[in-house]
């Protein structure tokens, strides 16, 4: 017999060669910090791995050291659909040169399938160490940004079909407040394509006229993290201006603006209505008022000329419906401008609010009735400048509706213990308000008992247009009490500040 310690023939190593090797392989991807394997390149079969692989990879040394490449995964072929064993072929086939500029073979491959996974990003190159070659196989885990990439591609997928169903353009700017994205939409109104659009300043759509509107929105957006409102004209590629409404706000990471979005909408179709409706407006109140004018002034004759007092308290009826539809149209033309000019809040100075009321009231129906007034001086509230119209509204209201022998109103304000909000109470001693009037203000009326309360739409719209709100109950007098609950004016008012927009009193126009 041959002595077993014998070199085997031919050129295969012997025992101790084998072990000699495996020690320097296993050396060698001990040396690397990142999961790696070393395979034979005509088998495939991994001869050494680092700690590293063993933990990403889940067996231990041992075993791996007994698998073929393609047997580590689930499946044998690669995230592109192609048999691992071929990529690494293909990697084994590749000059060894060992060196930095080795041809890599780099693929994506499901290890575990399931949920938790496990992907991998696999880089492939042949390699001549201690005088062989062999294949390093180099693994990364992929698994989060392979999930984060897939959680963005969902995202994205959802915010293009929102982006597609809005009937607005949508647009992203980047930090400098050029285009980044948008929608169709924006590509319709303006009438550049994607190419003209790309990279192109926000500010550039706008004409030379509105374009300072715009560059001030952004600053603001950037400088300061607000969500602002403007409008402008849109200067197509055609040379048309299209009056357009924009709102931008801020994209932040962290406590830094680095960029913006925003919604433009186009207000052609808004514009021509609203113009369209406003001289509708004004011709149908103008007849409106003169033939209600016609109809008051030949009844107050008839009232004179006639002796039936059966008759005459008829025709007074008939006046006094004739002046209730007038206040009517009255009161229409204030909603229509109030509609009209959006106003924001401001602070308000209360005191003198209530005395601006007070003196635009009619001095036949202000002599009609004793009003107290409680308000303390130094109160200010953040409200729209039309507040003493809604006053005036309600004091008018209680004092036409009380039919007692000695009419009272009572208007009182204070500051709420939040310090936040500022109460203003008109109390009557009156009938007080019908239900159906109060349905109008809670949705609650019906299709057969509609309320001709438009003084309380009226003035609920200005309390609400400046963040407050209305409640209605039952005075102490038995009468109305209509409590305004307003939010408290954030800073002082200036020394030189207006008390309110007197254009708020104008006429019709």
């Amino acid at each position: 017999m041959g002595d077993r310690d014998a070199d085997p023939p031919g050129d295969a190593p012997s025992t101790s060669d084998g072990d000699a090797a495996t020690g320097i392989l296993r050396a060698f991807v001990e040396a690397i910090p990142t999961p790696t394997l070393v395979c034979d390149p005509e088998t495939l079969t991994i001869r050494a791995a680092n700690p590293p692989a063993v933990d990403l990879l889940g067996h231990d040394r041992g075993t791996l050291t007994l698998m073929g490449l393609s047997d580590v995964g689930e499946t044998d072929t690669t995230v592109a659909g192609e048999p691992v064993n071929d990529v690494a072929a293909a990697a084994a086939d590749s000059p060894a040169s060992g060196g930095p500029d080795s041809p890599v073979e780099r693929f994506e491959w499901d290890v575990r399938l399931g949920d938790p996974g496990l992907r991998v990003d696999a880089a492939l190159h042949a390699a001549t160490i201690a005088g062989d070659e062999w294949l390093v196989v180099g693994l990364s885990d992929a698994t989060d940004r392979v999930a984060a990439e897939t959680q963005r591609d969902a995202e994205r997928r959802l915010v293009d079909a929102v982006a597609a169903a809005v009937p607005l353009a949508l647009f992203r700017c980047t930090e400098e407040g050029t285009l980044a994205r948008w929608n169709d939409r924006l590509a319709t109104d303006s009438g550049y394509g994607p190419e003209s659009l790309s990279g192109r300043a926000l500010t550039s759509l706008f004409d030379e006229g509105t374009r300072g509107a715009v560059s001030d929105a952004l600053a603001r957006v950037y400088r300061e993290g607000e969500v602002v409102s403007s409008e402008a004209r849109l200067l197509t590629r055609s040379g048309e201006r299209v009056p357009y409404r924009l709102s931008v706000g801020p994209v932040t990471d962290g406590d830094r603006v680095v960029g913006a979005v925003g919604v433009g909408e186009d207000l052609t179709e808004a514009s021509l209505r609203e113009e369209r409706l406003a001289v509708l407006t004004r011709v149908l109140r103008h007849n409106f008022r003169n033939d209600l004018n016609v109809v008051t002034g030949f009844t107050g004759r008839a009232i004179e000329a006639i002796d039936d007092p059966d008759l005459a308290a008829e025709l007074e009826r008939v006046v006094d419906t004739a002046e209730r539809l007038l206040r009517l149209g009255e009161t229409s033309r204030k909603v229509e401008r109030l509609l009209s000019r959006r106003p924001s809040p401001r602070p308000v100075a209360l005191a003198p609010a209530v005395d601006a009321a007070l003196e635009s009231l009619d001095s036949a129906v202000r002599g009609r009735a004793a009003v107290d007034v409680d308000v303390p001086e130094g109160l200010a509230v953040s409200a729209v400048a039309f507040l003493p119209e809604a006053i005036t509204e309600l004091v008018d209201n209680a004092i036409r509706h009380n039919d007692a022998d000695d009419p009272r109103v009572r208007i009182s304000a204070a500051e709420l213990p939040s310090e936040s909000w500022v109460s203003l109470v008109v109390a009557d001693d009156g009938p007080g308000i019908p239900p159906a009037e109060r349905a109008v203000l809670t949705g609650e009326e019906t299709p057969l008992e509609h309320a001709s309360g438009l003084g309380l739409w009226y003035v609920n719209w200005i309390v609400t247009a400046g963040g407050g709100s209305l409640d209605i109950a039952e005075s102490k007098a038995g009468g109305s009490r209509i409590e305004l609950s307003l939010r408290a004016a954030e800073e002082p008012l200036p020394e030189d500040a207006e008390l309110f927009d007197l254009d708020a009193f104008d006429g019709d126009t």
